[in-house]
C-alpha cells in the first residue's frame, strides 16, 4: 500500500460565479456549474434530486498550502489545534472541495446551484445526488465543533 503513482483527475466542468472573496461562503448565492458538452447524458435524471455533493479541486491553494497539518478550526485560537482531516479546512493535501448544494435548475449541461463556496473558474471533478443514506442516525462531533455553531 506504499505506492505512491500519482492519480490523474480531468474536469467535468467549471464553476461560473459573481461571488468574490467571503461572498463564496453565503449559502443563498446562485452559481452554475458549466459541465462539459459531452457529458450531457451523464446529467440524465439529476433533477429529480433536490441537493447534489459537488467535488472540486481548490485550484487556489499552493503547494506550500498544501503542506499544512494541522490547524485551529476556522482560525480560532480558542479552538484545539487538529489535524486538517479533522475539520473543514481547505488546506489539505489533496486541496479537494465538498459542498452539499441545492439544485434550483438544469438546462442542457448547466446547473444552477445555491450554497456552493467555490470561487469562479474552480474545476469540479464530480457531482453525486444526495439521498436519506448520507444522514447517519448515529453522528457526533466533538464539543468544539458544537461551540464553532454557536457563533
Amino acid at each position: 500500500m506504499s505506492s505512491r503513482r500519482p492519480i490523474i483527475l480531468e474536469p467535468i466542468g467549471f464553476v461560473k460565479t459573481a461571488a468574490q472573496g467571503d461572498e463564496v461562503k453565503d449559502k443563498q448565492h446562485l452559481s452554475q456549474i458549466m459541465l462539459l458538452k459531452e457529458l450531457a447524458e451523464a446529467l440524465e435524471g439529476i433533477e429529480e434530486f433536490s441537493h447534489l455533493f459537488v467535488l472540486f479541486w481548490l485550484n487556489k491553494i499552493s503547494v506550500q498550502q498544501r503542506q499544512t497539518l494541522k490547524v485551529h478550526p476556522r482560525g480560532r485560537r480558542d479552538l484545539p489545534l487538529v489535524g486538517v482531516f479533522a475539520v473543514r479546512t481547505n488546506l489539505r493535501p489533496n486541496p479537494i472541495g465538498l459542498t452539499l448544494v441545492k439544485l434550483v435548475k438544469r438546462e442542457g449541461t448547466v446547473l444552477t446551484v445555491r450554497g456552493l463556496d467555490a470561487f469562479d473558474g474552480t474545476p469540479v471533478l464530480d457531482i453525486k445526488p444526495f439521498d436519506f443514506w448520507d444522514i447517519p442516525k448515529d453522528a457526533k462531533v466533538p464539543s468544539w465543533w458544537l461551540r464553532l455553531q454557536e457563533n
